[in-house]
């Protein structure tokens, strides 16, 4: 079979898997979070942490919950690095320094799974699996409650209640997240990926070399990462390793994984505001976009543009030979477009052209589809934008499912759009500026060293989590600086979200009249993609003119 028919074969196999869970597990999320029934665990959960199940809380209670717990989770995570030697399972490593501790703590609580260090030399099996394991839920989980709460400001009128916290929280754990991380872990195991408590194993290399390989509960680590759009991998080569991703079977599957939450919560959406033509309107916008960028990154891989890589007749430099160059750029695609951050390649490897996509795609907010829960609420915003855009268009006041964009909604909207891009470009600024970061550079006076930067940043601002490689990221700045965009990227884009959910479910809805923008058609659809494209375009041409398209062209 050639490499195009091959391609063509998984990227068809991929879609279909999708569109077979896309109406069943999409409606079962809908009835977790509209139910008023709680799980017998579920109830001994609340009574432990004297939670009312039954109290909705306003958007200001559900942020504060939702902050406190996540800074709560992020100190706990810091100390159990801290105490790494002294705990058992920790194969006898030492405490984690506390610089590339705190940066952990918060990639790992942010959802961005960032990671300076080699994962089986710095972290043991208990760090492993009842920190960044648990993370893996808990941030996944975090990301999801806030796109619920903003449907419902969208689905609810007349009340300042948004819905309560910790009751989405523990629903989405123990009724989303776990069920299927048992499941896939079984497949993982059953597909070759490691699970084991080994503390290691002894090989002898192709050169005649001892090496130590260590296990570990690889597997179900592994479908947490990919299910809950993480991307931290248990060992430093990520799903390239062989004990992470054995086969193009698995390989197939941790795509399937790391899709399929973001792509079915536009059902959710469309069924919890009792229209489901809005969900299949955001699920073709996203959808569109990622299929473009699957086109262009594998069009720009296969072609390897380049003297080198035409003349060795392929661009495999930095790719697994088990997948090739269309499993390579369907991988990097989606989890850039889904703020996992794990990899099957090296995307500091690329070409240019093709290293500047998942670049691109990262700055669209993460959003097409995104991560879990982010990639909802993110497009909700976007889509409040276009309405307002086409509002001044036609001279009347914007709507969006019966509720009315005024200027308190703009004003969230505008402040979430510019927080990202803000964080992202002052870093990679600052970065380029101070003598001690550029230090870092392997690339320091070039195109792609710029892109090296951009990329770090712009990985950590938007919670996604991949590296272009190139930069030694684990010296205090880097540390420090990219800790700090990963939580601000993170945390205040949701608070704006949240108050636009509380803004949204105070106002009464309005009819629908002949002069409603329609929502669900295709012009209100290729608009959308239009603003996705334009607004990421403007704000970061500029500086892609001075990485990648430098390079590339």
């Amino acid at each position: 079979m050639s490499d195009t028919a091959a391609g063509l074969l998984q990227v068809g196999l991929l879609l279909a898997c999708l569109a077979a869970v896309y109406r069943p597990f999409g409606g079962y999320m809908a009835r977790v979070y509209t139910s008023d029934k709680d799980l017998r665990v579920e109830r001994w959960t609340y009574k432990l942490f004297g939670v009312d199940s039954k109290a909705d809380q306003t958007w200001a209670v559900y942020a504060r919950s939702l902050i406190a717990f996540s800074a709560l989770s992020v100190i706990l995570l810091y100390l159990l690095q801290r105490l790494q030697h002294w705990l058992p399972l920790s194969l006898g490593l030492p405490n984690v320094e506390s610089g590339l501790a705190f940066n952990t703590a918060a990639s790992f609580v942010s959802n961005t799974n960032w990671q300076s260090y080699v994962p089986e030399a710095v972290m043991g099996h208990l760090v492993q699996f009842a920190g960044l394991a648990v993370q893996n839920f808990l941030s996944a989980a975090v990301g999801i409650t806030v796109a619920i709460a903003l449907i419902r400001g969208f689905s609810r009128s007349k009340t300042d209640r948004v819905g309560n916290f910790w009751v989405d929280l523990v629903r989405t754990v123990l009724r989303v997240l776990v069920p299927i991380a048992v499941v896939g872990t079984v497949v993982l195991v059953a597909m070759g990926v490691v699970q084991n408590f080994s503390g290691g194993h002894e090989v002898t290399s192709v050169v005649g070399q001892t090496q130590t390989i260590p296990g570990g509960p690889v597997a179900s680590q592994e479908v947490i990462k990919e299910l809950g759009t993480n991307g931290g991998g248990y060992y430093n080569a990520n799903s390239a390793h062989p004990f992470e991703n054995p086969n193009p079977l698995s390989n197939l599957f941790e795509i399937f994984l790391l899709l399929v939450i973001p792509v079915c919560l536009t059902r959710t959406f469309g069924v919890m505001v009792k229209d489901k033509r809005q969900g299949y309107a955001i699920l073709g916008v996203m959808g569109t976009i990622w299929a473009a960028f699957v086109f262009l990154a594998t069009l720009f891989e296969v072609q390897g543009a380049g003297t080198a890589t035409r003349a060795a007749g392929a661009a495999m430099e930095g790719k697994e030979t088990r997948f090739g160059e269309w499993a390579s750029s369907l991988f990097a695609v989606s989890t850039t477009g889904t703020s996992t951050g794990a990899v099957n390649s090296m995307h500091d490897s690329f070409t240019p052209l093709g290293g500047g996509v998942p670049l691109f795609h990262m700055m669209l907010g993460e959003v097409t589809p995104g991560g879990t829960g982010t990639g909802l609420y993110g497009m909700l915003i976007l889509a409040v934008l276009a309405v307002f855009v086409a509002g001044l268009m036609v001279g009347r006041t914007p709507e969006y499912l019966k509720k009315k964009i005024t200027a308190r909604e703009m004003k969230l909207v505008s402040l979430y759009i510019l927080t990202t891009p803000t964080v992202v470009l002052v870093g990679a600024s600052l970065a380029m500026g101070l003598a001690v970061a550029r230090a870092s550079i392997l690339n320091t006076d070039s195109p792609h060293g710029f892109s090296e930067v951009l990329y770090a940043f712009t990985s950590a601002g938007n919670n996604n989590g991949s590296a272009f490689a190139g930069i030694s990221a684990n010296i205090p700045f880097y540390n420090t600086a990219l800790g700090l965009v990963m939580l601000l990227g993170r945390f205040v884009p949701i608070v704006f979200a949240l108050a636009l959910a509380g803004s949204l479910a105070k106002q009464q809805p309005v009819p629908v009249t002949q002069g409603t923008l329609p929502t669900h058609k295709a012009l209100f659809v290729t608009m959308l993609v239009g603003v996705v494209l334009i607004v990421t375009g403007l704000t970061y041409f500029p500086a892609l003119t001075l990485g990648p398209l430098a390079e590339g062209l």
